[in-house]
């Protein structure tokens, strides 16, 4: 299969370049700059310099390319956001750049298009201790400036999998953690002692970026026309667990709690890690795609992180 990813040097474009050509695939990498390109085409890619959110500029890198199907996994994310207008240049990837990469499928005679999507697509609020299936409702969305980030996500997933003339298929991740600068920083301030955690702290689920990247190429392979999928692995967490195993791996004590309400001095951030708990059910992912984490929880994946996280101190 010959792959077109938008994205393709990004926390999981990587991975998931990588995860291709070892398993025969070809692909066409969409970057925005030159020294992307290059490591693209060092890695044994293709590397095309090309902004999605510029429709025509996309549509004349692309003349005379051709792909079987396209990965949408552009972010305007180099870190974690703590704000609102932290995820408004991702927000307009999710809604003109996906419509330009439609387009630039059609194009490039693709007949199949996975695209990213994320957890909080259910939305910003609490959902209870249950696991949410896809079946669950995308709704409420979470109030405020919450409304267009979910509106966004849900612009995505809708003209993803209602396109007439391609099969579309949208993947639901966790939080993604990885051998990556965040959770790198993460490990590195709690090694410090300098990573508070909160006391209750909201649910959630996480997913190793190697087994995005696994579940994405599942997808590409497996996935049935017009679904969306969960990727996430098997045991949702609260935040305050999530921190307290980045401690652990990083070799340090538990991380010192601190009030809900001191988080929300971030607003965007404070509600995720407080307020929006949210558990997947990947179930149908397993059944369908025949897809498995190799790192069932948190637990395990950032201990294996932290082994590459010391060798680069080093």
């Amino acid at each position: 299969m010959r792959v077109l990813i938008a994205g393709a040097t990004g926390a999981i474009g990587r991975p998931l370049t990588q995860r291709l050509l070892a398993g025969g695939h070809e692909v066409v990498g969409l970057t925005r700059h030159d020294d992307g390109a290059r490591r693209l085409q060092a890695a044994g890619a293709e590397g095309v310099v090309a902004d999605v959110l510029d429709r025509d500029g996309v549509l004349r890198a692309l003349d005379g390319v051709r792909a079987d199907a396209v990965v949408h996994q552009g972010t305007a994310l180099s870190r974690t956001p703590m704000r609102h207008r932290d995820l408004y240049p991702t927000d307009r990837l999710r809604t003109r750049g996906t419509a330009n990469l439609l387009q630039a499928a059609r194009q490039v005679g693709a007949r199949r298009f996975v695209t990213q999507s994320f957890l909080y697509v259910y939305g910003f609020v609490d959902h209870g201790d249950g696991a949410l299936t896809e079946d669950a409702p995308l709704g409420p969305a979470g109030g405020g400036r919450f409304d267009v980030h979910v509106a966004a996500m849900r612009a995505n997933e809708q003209h993803v999998l209602a396109a007439p003339d391609l099969d579309g298929v949208a993947l639901r991740y966790g939080f993604f953690y990885g051998s990556e600068p965040g959770t790198h920083w993460l490990l590195g301030m709690a090694a410090k002692r300098r990573l508070p955690a909160p006391r209750r702290g909201s649910a959630m689920s996480a997913v190793h970026l190697d087994d995005a990247a696994a579940a994405t190429v599942a997808a590409l392979e497996r996935a049935r026309p017009g679904q969306a999928y969960n990727v996430a692995d098997d045991h949702p967490l609260t935040w305050t667990e999530y921190l307290d195993a980045v401690a652990v791996a990083a070799g340090a004590p538990p991380p010192p709690r601190l009030p809900d309400a001191a988080f929300l001095a971030s607003p965007y951030l404070g509600t995720i890690i407080t307020r929006a708990s949210i558990r997947l059910d990947n179930g149908k992912a397993r059944r369908e795609l025949g897809w498995a984490p190799a790192y069932p929880s948190v637990r395990e994946g950032m201990a294996a992180v932290a082994q590459t996280w010391r060798g680069g101190r080093h």
